[in-house]
């Protein structure tokens, strides 16, 4: 079965795993990381365990592989779990004739085998014969990363799913924060669980303490310093955020930046008000605070706002002016900024 790359196609192919509802050959592939690694973790939970591992699992690296010797492994029977299972990681790294050989094998696969395609950082394409040969006996998933604006409700709903009461502000810090990295995501919210008090909703103060995140200095309160006029606010912050540009890289805040005016300027164009948190990707939690900053600026500002970020972006990489510090070059801006 194929799978085009929507959470619920990820999460469609889990709950099958969960429920060993297995299949012969699994061809996950993609520029997110995370999913390939959840679903590959889910299927060794499922499969193996301590006296089968030496026996009925093989993990092979695709620039060390040899197909010939992949396809044997596949072909024994299992000795003590009910599945051998084979996972060929960094399967990028093989050579495409090796893929054809995978799909002439697919054509009779072994009952009792299980294998498991890791292609990463792009999509596998379609029109080789194995993609083929997978649709029609096993599983395909293409992965993708998250828009910018799914990741808050993605944080939140991993939260929950590793039963963690996560305040919406902590789950927005965290995003601003990380990005869309989701395995990192994932390893702060179980960092968290474990120094987290049981049944202790998780707040900024936790973000703050556990995972080293300011909750008055980042680029979110940086943008709603701008937002509703705060110049001396909004100056301590990038002062803090230039100290520390090694957790707070300039290009991060100003693309968060020029996704901030991006939005205000959407906001105000839009027909009904009542609709701002589903077609921003905002959370309703925080639509007020955007609806007073889109307020105080006219399309016009919002335009030059987005253009005068867009500049700094250039000055930073040296393509437009002369070579000046990151300080310097988010000074000017923020003084831009305020001076629309």
């Amino acid at each position: 079965m194929q799978y085009f790359f929507k959470m619920q196609a990820f999460h469609t192919l889990l709950s099958k795993i969960k429920q060993e509802q297995f299949s012969p050959f699994y061809l996950l592939s993609g520029t997110e990381s995370y999913y390939i690694d959840t679903i590959t973790t889910e299927l060794i939970d499922k499969l193996v365990n301590e006296q089968s591992r030496d026996f009925d699992f093989t993990l092979f690296y695709g620039k060390e592989a040899i197909t010939a010797q992949i396809i044997e492994t596949v072909k024994r029977y299992p000795m003590i779990a009910p599945y051998n299972l084979v996972i060929i990681k960094e399967a990028q790294f093989m050579p495409s004739s090796s893929w054809d050989d995978l799909a002439d094998y697919l054509e009779n696969p072994t009952s009792q085998s299980i294998i498991v395609f890791c292609f990463k950082h792009k999509a596998f394409d379609k029109r080789k014969k194995l993609y083929k040969a997978a649709e029609r006996v096993g599983e395909v998933l293409t992965v993708k990363p998250l828009y910018d604006n799914q990741i808050s409700k993605w944080v939140s709903n991993e939260a929950k799913s590793l039963s963690i009461d996560l305040s919406t502000a902590a789950s927005v810090m965290l995003s601003e924060y990380i990005g869309s990295n989701l395995s990192a995501l994932h390893n702060e919210l179980v960092k968290l669980r474990l120094v987290v008090k049981k049944g202790e909703t998780i707040s900024p103060d936790h973000i703050e303490q556990h995972v080293g995140i300011s909750k008055e200095f980042n680029s979110f309160e940086l943008q709603k310093a701008i937002g509703f006029g705060q110049f001396s606010k909004a100056f301590q912050i990038i002062q803090y955020l230039n100290r520390n540009s090694k957790n707070h890289p300039m290009v991060l805040t100003l693309a968060a930046l020029h996704n901030y005016f991006q939005k205000l300027l959407l906001l105000k164009g839009l027909s009904r008000p009542n609709e701002a948190s589903r077609i921003l990707g905002v959370n309703p939690f925080f639509i007020k605070d955007y609806q007073v900053a889109a307020a105080r600026f006219s399309m016009k500002q919002l335009t030059e706002a987005m253009s005068c970020v867009l500049d700094a972006d250039l000055k930073s990489k040296g393509i437009k002016g002369l070579n000046t510090s990151t300080q310097k070059i988010m000074e000017e801006l923020l003084l831009k900024l305020f001076t629309l």
